[in-house]
């Protein structure tokens, strides 16, 4: 079911105050606030988005803010070119694959990061207790589900295994939606499989256990996902994208502040039963684009073959 919110955003009268040490703003045609879409999954990550509209901080810089469920990374990227949505959340490898194929994206906002810490991040690769896989080189020739693949999930945890010893080219992905991975480990179907939250909380409930945190273990900063609109959108409204820009880094330094805020506005979007709820590793929520990690991230996917050449970061980069 989709779920919408709203804030009223006032971007104030379209004229550049820098010459005396200002911030340019502009306004709708009608003098109003500027309506803004903004195409989401609603999962965990986005919190500070929903936080951010529920704080006033979008509304703080004259925008109106409409988001709209989109299924995947896969639906928002071509809604964002189209401008059904102004911006847009996704993960970041999904965007770095757009822009090495010409798509003109750009990001605008850090959307989430791994926790950095093994056994308490927001992803992770679980199998049954009883397995006799205990570490990410034990992936090695195993059967593995992901959501996706050849995305942010295989990248990651074949970069665990190769830092673990492993032959990450021995092992065989199947792809399955996150609520089907873990009955597909119970069932004996995968070996493992790499979930998120609440999944990950969900699994481990139902007896299964971390072998690796697969974000973490590929780069403990790691930029998981990016807030992006298209090149042309940037272009012909600047001054709308920097204060979306802005609004969402208030949004962010408001979650990663007070994280139980962001858990309890979960409540607003998401279904998530409340003994997982209370349970579940919240992402890190930087203000900042770890544009590092994304640099990583590009070399990865060289390594893997998804890209034949490293996508270039800097077209994607603000």
């Amino acid at each position: 079911m989709r779920r919408v919110a709203t804030a009223t955003v006032a971007v104030a009268l379209g004229l550049s105050l820098s010459a005396c040490g200002g911030i340019d703003r502009a306004v709708a045609e009608d003098g109003g606030p500027v309506s803004v879409k903004v195409g989401i999954i609603p999962i965990i990550d986005v919190a500070p988005l929903y936080l951010g509209v529920e704080q006033g901080f979008f509304e703080e810089e004259n925008l109106e803010v409409e988001m709209e469920s989109g299924q995947g990374g896969a639906a928002i990227v071509p809604g964002v070119l189209s401008e059904q949505y102004q911006f847009g959340f996704s993960n970041t490898a999904s965007l770095l694959l757009s822009v090495s194929k010409g798509q003109g994206l750009q990001a605008v906002a850090a959307g989430a990061a791994t926790t950095g810490e093994s056994g308490e991040d927001f992803g992770a690769v679980v199998v049954p207790e009883d397995s006799r896989i205990k570490d990410a080189a034990d992936l090695e020739g195993k059967r593995v589900a992901v959501n996706t693949l050849q995305n942010i999930n295989t990248l990651t945890i074949n970069q665990a295994v190769r830092a673990g010893g492993g032959d990450p080219s021995t092992i065989e992905y199947v792809e399955l939606p996150f609520p089907d991975i873990a009955p597909a480990v119970a069932a004996g179907d995968v070996d493992a499989g790499q979930v998120v939250e609440p999944f990950v909380t969900v699994a481990e409930q139902q007896g299964n256990r971390q072998v690796t945190s697969n974000f973490a273990a590929a780069d403990p900063l790691l930029m998981v996902g990016l807030y992006f609109t298209s090149d042309r959108y940037a272009q012909q409204h600047p001054e709308v994208v920097a204060a979306f820009t802005r609004a969402m880094e208030k949004s962010l330094a408001h979650a990663r502040r007070d994280p139980e805020k962001a858990r309890a506005i979960l409540d607003e979007y998401t279904d998530i039963a409340p003994e997982v709820q209370k349970n579940i590793v919240l992402p890190d929520w930087p203000e900042k684009i770890g544009i590092g990690s994304v640099k990583r991230l590009a070399l990865l996917m060289a390594k893997d073959g998804i890209t034949e050449s490293p996508p270039d970061t800097a077209k994607l980069l603000p």
